[in-house]
């Protein structure tokens, strides 16, 4: 069985309780950190731990930590990212709702290495329950003296505020959800200056996922060279991972970075196999907005080695036979799912969230949707496959956030791995109808 770090105490009952959080040793990392560290150090072992962005990204942690600007007299921010809106993604949410404690701990340590007096978790509107439980979780931690003036002492300052927003998938992305939570439309900003620069109210400013801050926790108690010592290469530590879709045993698991992929599918352990015995059809290793894999790609890269659950593996041979681990939204399907549906499923997903800001975004998005829907309705032409092709190639890398690339990326990897699949429903529409959605006597119209 892998090492838990961040599920370790998952299961222990009212671990999401200070009493009870205390007593399994919380909070001792902020008492290491606050008597025993400057926070340089907490920063440099943040950086020996080799510790990666685990939003979807997968810049290392420390360094982002160590580009933020400190000008005299301005303060500094650090934001938590909860919002969590990638589809297929689902392991914060589950670390929040079962163990806030170790989120504001991992908060309280960032915040003291950055030296912040002021930090925010940004949390998706749809989670208000669990806005109301980090919010209880914060004032027992001002209660006990983990936040406030002079925490234990120290002369450190730290207040922490709990903010939703308004459900909005493009708030994930770090400048949006700085202008959301000054108020205004949640647009993504031009950058430079970034936000280490230029971010909360013009000041520097961190944006880390949750699961990205909950990590530290650990990395204080054990070291950085600890954590450094779980993973496989510049894949250090563990990852949350949010298994779904057609498998026996979905939910969110935690993993040594390097586990192979095989083992993480059809281990009892963890996903269980493929659910009633069917075969392996795809994959969709790291939410949505990663490529698609097929079958003979999900468990070996292009060279026949063994594909491994890390940055460096899925990503093996670019996207011509790679993906990316991403959020770690893991979406299998079997040998019945309609690629063509699930990618006029993702495009409509990505059409009605993108901002409008970037014209190739905004009109792409709507293309990619409305000849998607045509295929799959039985009303597509054979040049409707090099159309979508060219679409999604205008929308990559031309918008000013990556939004308009996790639209294009997922329709892209379809046709060049499933082609023939676009080519039937163009070419037997009745019949692919009939397989879909049941008898059909003809293709329903198209809006």
């Amino acid at each position: 069985m892998g090492r838990k770090i961040l599920l370790e105490k998952i299961n222990v009952e009212n671990i999401h309780t200070y009493d009870v959080y205390r007593k399994e040793g919380g909070y001792e990392a902020v008492e290491k950190a606050l008597k025993k560290m400057t926070p340089d150090e907490v920063v440099e072992e943040v950086k020996k731990s080799g510790l990666r962005g685990r939003g979807g990204a997968g810049f290392p942690a420390g360094m982002k930590w160590s580009f933020i600007a400190k000008p005299e007299g301005v303060p500094r921010y650090l934001l938590c990212n909860a919002d969590e809106s990638e589809p297929g993604t689902f392991k914060d949410r589950y670390l929040m709702e079962k163990n806030p404690h170790l989120l504001i701990e991992g908060m309280i340590l960032s915040s003291y290495a950055l030296g912040c007096n002021t930090s925010y978790i940004y949390i998706r509107g749809e989670f208000m329950w669990i806005l109301r439980i980090l919010e209880k979780a914060i004032a027992e931690a001002y209660t006990n003296g983990w936040l406030g003036k002079n925490i234990k002492g120290s002369g450190y300052n730290l207040d922490l505020y709990v903010t939703p927003g308004a459900g909005a998938y493009i708030c994930g992305e770090e400048t949006a959800l700085i202008e959301s939570l000054e108020g205004k439309r949640g647009n993504p900003r031009m950058k430079p200056p970034f936000p280490a620069i230029k971010g909360l109210w013009q000041c520097p400013s961190v944006v880390n996922n949750v699961e990205t801050l909950a990590s530290v926790v650990s990395i204080v108690n054990n070291g950085g060279d600890e954590y450094a010592k779980i993973g496989i290469g510049r894949s250090t530590g563990t990852k949350l991972i949010s298994a779904c879709g057609n498998i026996s045993k979905p939910g969110v698991y935690e993993i040594e970075l390097g586990l192979s992929v095989e083992e993480f599918l059809y281990s009892d352990e963890y996903c269980g196999g493929i659910k009633d015995g069917k075969r392996l059809k795809a994959c969709v290793p790291g939410g949505s907005s990663v490529p698609i894999l097929p079958h003979y790609l999900v468990t070996k890269t292009s060279a026949g080695e063994q594909r491994l659950m890390s940055y460096e593996s899925l990503a093996d041979g670019g996207f011509a036979t790679g993906s990316m681990l991403g959020s770690g939204g893991f979406i299998v399907f079997d040998e019945d799912q309609c690629i063509v549906r699930n990618t006029w499923n993702f495009t409509r997903f990505y059409h009605h969230e993108s901002c409008g800001q970037c014209s190739p975004c905004r009109e792409g998005t709507g293309w990619m949707e409305k000849v998607l829907h045509r295929i799959e309705n039985g009303h597509g032409h054979k040049h409707d496959i090099d159309l979508l092709w060219d679409v999604q190639r205008k929308i990559e890398g031309n918008t000013i956030c990556p939004l308009g690339d996790a639209a294009a990326w997922p329709v892209a990897a379809a046709i060049r791995h499933f082609r023939e699949e676009f080519e039937w429903h163009i070419n037997e529409p009745v019949k692919c109808l009939e397989k879909n959605y049941g008898l059909v006597k003809e293709p329903v119209l198209a809006i």
